[in-house]
């Protein structure tokens, strides 16, 4: 299951997964997309690693912001993947 987290003003939307691995190593990916005119920018971070899964079309500037974003969310994102998304 995926779930919406929150929206950036330059349209980049930001969404995560449940919980995954939940009985040995539990971990969440959170995706960042933003609509271009020929697609989609896209990246695609693993937690706890920070591990980033994929990335196309963002700049290093971006994913460090982005980065920044997850250290200071995590826990946010976590308590969320558990019960069922921000809305539940």
């Amino acid at each position: 299951m995926v779930y919406e987290y929150m929206n950036f003003p330059d349209g980049t939307e930001v969404v995560h997964t449940q919980i995954l691995n939940e009985g040995t190593n539990p971990t969440v990916e959170v995706n960042f997309e933003r609509p271009t005119p020929h697609g989609f920018d896209s990246a695609r971070c693993e937690l706890p690693s920070y591990h980033w899964i994929e990335r196309t079309g963002y700049s290093d500037e971006e994913i460090a912001e982005f980065l920044e974003f997850l250290k200071n969310n995590a826990h946010l994102i976590f308590r969320f993947a558990k019960t069922g998304g921000i809305c539940a």
